[in-house]
């Protein structure tokens, strides 16, 4: 499958439409202006197993340049929009990227990392930027049929960079390979999230420089459906479109979740979201109360998976499985579980440790061996791990703990910051929450929460004890935090991921984290 099939097959169909502007663009002008810009490429001497970046926010053209990137066997390395130049320049350096690609939205880091880095060709998309040549029109004097040595490439992705500087993911691209090879994010969708049809639409509420939005539009485009393209998040607009356009499949994360359950009843429930089949959500522990709401409100149609962009591996749940076993991110399928301690040795069943995959390709970090040494198990070389702590219960559902390295460790019990942050993020007064150790003197370190507080709640005494309370009322005494602080904007990537280490590092005396 491949959207060049849909080309011929239903040309004037749209391939996407941007949710705010309504730009639309078809199946046939996707297949022409990506062609175009794989000439481009082989003009600029881009060839199969080189590397372009893409530097921009949510656009139009962000489909036609991964898509032409995917037809050149090239890698295409999307970049957060939200980085500085100096976080830019590292990686199109260290990815080997020939050309850079930015959106005239970010032209003031865009000139900057023009300034500071040596390139081949410096691209711009949605407007000028100084020093760099306009992409549209480059391409449109290049021939809309096919290049003559047309093959797969794939994604290089960087990872999030919360435990230190982002690492890029380089899979093994074969050469030669047909640009509609058979995918497994496709199999998986049409098996496991009723992705069967010729009227599915695809909403796409995240920035698509994320793995999982990128992975997931690019396969829904693949299977002929029509995209509906967010350029921001906002819960009711999310509502709106699943209303307007009939959607039929979505993916998520659980602070979206979170943000469209704190709306006023009346706004939740004025929109028509019937069209459902599937809502697929992932990147980060779903706390049970909110996917209880969730599946009340939408009905069983709340997908979940685990995986990283790593690709090692990945668990599934449906609506019915979970209700079964609440909680839980599902059984695998892809890669076999085991569940490790420090030094390599598979668990028993119901004990937290360190999650492995086997029989799958462990992860290769771009120039870091020690990195990709470090994903390995001990015992097992070809065990790999994304640093995540979980459980198996006897059925072989997988339960995730949290994140080894926000593990907190106070006076030698070991305390999983998830679970206290699962509890208070239903409390009707908090917007969002982390809970961090922080240095104790007696107890190496103890339990703090920083909160952002709903719009327009005081933040006072009263409420800090009123939240601890809450805590302690639905969790042992030792798992909540001893202390409050109020944040009013906690550091939360737009694909719903919290920058952790940032809030931690305030209160260890550090500041070299990178946000991508």
């Amino acid at each position: 499958m491949h959207p060049f099939h849909f080309a011929k097959s239903k040309p004037n169909h749209p391939a996407y439409i941007m949710g705010n502007s309504g730009e639309t663009v078809t199946f046939k002008q996707l297949e022409d202006r990506s062609n175009q810009i794989a000439h481009l490429f082989r003009e600029h001497d881009i060839n199969p197993g080189d590397t372009i970046a893409i530097f921009a926010e949510n656009s139009a053209r962000y489909f036609e340049i991964a898509w032409a990137a995917q037809r050149s066997g090239l890698y295409y390395v999307c970049i957060s929009s939200r980085l500085t130049a100096p976080e830019v320049q590292y990686i199109v350096e260290d990815s080997g990227s020939k050309v850079l690609i930015a959106s005239a939205s970010l032209s003031s880091v865009a000139v900057e990392v023009n300034a500071i880095t040596e390139l081949e060709a410096y691209w711009s998309i949605d407007g000028e930027i100084a020093t760099y040549q306009k992409l549209e029109e480059l391409a449109a004097k290049k021939p809309t049929t096919p290049i003559s040595d047309e093959m797969m490439g794939t994604d290089m992705l960087y990872s999030s960079g919360t435990t230190g500087r982002p690492k890029g993911i380089r899979p093994a691209l074969e050469l030669g390979m047909p640009i509609d090879e058979p995918s497994v994010l496709v199999q998986l969708a049409q098996l496991l999230a009723k992705a069967q049809g010729d009227d599915m639409v695809y909403l796409s509420p995240a920035p698509l420089y994320h793995a999982a939005p990128l992975r997931w539009c690019m396969s829904f485009t693949r299977m002929g459906a029509t995209l509906v393209i967010m350029e921001k998040f906002d819960p009711e607009k999310y509502l709106q479109l699943v209303e307007k356009y009939k959607v039929t499949h979505t993916q998520l994360v659980p602070t979206m979740f979170v943000k469209m359950l704190k709306l006023p009843e009346e706004v939740r429930t004025k929109y028509d979201v019937s069209s459902l089949r599937a809502a697929i959500h992932a990147a980060a522990p779903c706390p049970i109360p909110v996917k209880e709401q969730m599946i009340e409100w939408w009905g069983p149609v709340i997908e979940e998976y685990y995986a990283g962009s790593e690709g090692n591996g990945m668990t599934w749940i449906n609506s019915e499985q979970w209700l079964h076993h609440k909680g839980s991110v599902g059984l695998p399928v892809m890669g076999e579980l085991h569940i490790c301690d420090e030094e390599g040795n598979e668990l028993p069943v119901g004990e937290a440790g360190t999650i492995y995959y086997s029989g799958t390709t462990p992860p290769n970090y771009h120039n870091d061996p020690e990195k990709t040494k470090g994903a390995l198990n001990p015992k097992h070389a070809d065990w790999s791990t994304l640093g995540d702590v979980g459980r198996v219960d006897k059925d072989g559902f997988l339960y995730l703990t949290d994140r080894k390295a926000f593990m907190i460790i106070s006076g030698g019990v070991n305390i999983y910051p998830q679970e206290a942050e699962n509890v208070l993020i239903t409390h009707p007064k908090v917007a969002d929450v982390a809970v961090i150790g922080v240095p104790n003197d007696e107890f190496g370190e103890e339990v703090k929460a920083v909160v952002q507080p709903a719009e327009g709640i005081p933040t006072d005494e009263a409420l800090k004890e009123e939240l601890l309370e809450f805590c302690r009322s639905k969790l042992a005494k030792i798992k909540c935090p001893k202390t409050v602080d109020f944040d009013p904007a906690l550091p939360r990537h737009p694909t719903g991921k919290l920058y952790k280490r940032l809030v931690r590092d305030r209160y260890w005396g550090k500041s070299d984290s990178t946000i991508v």
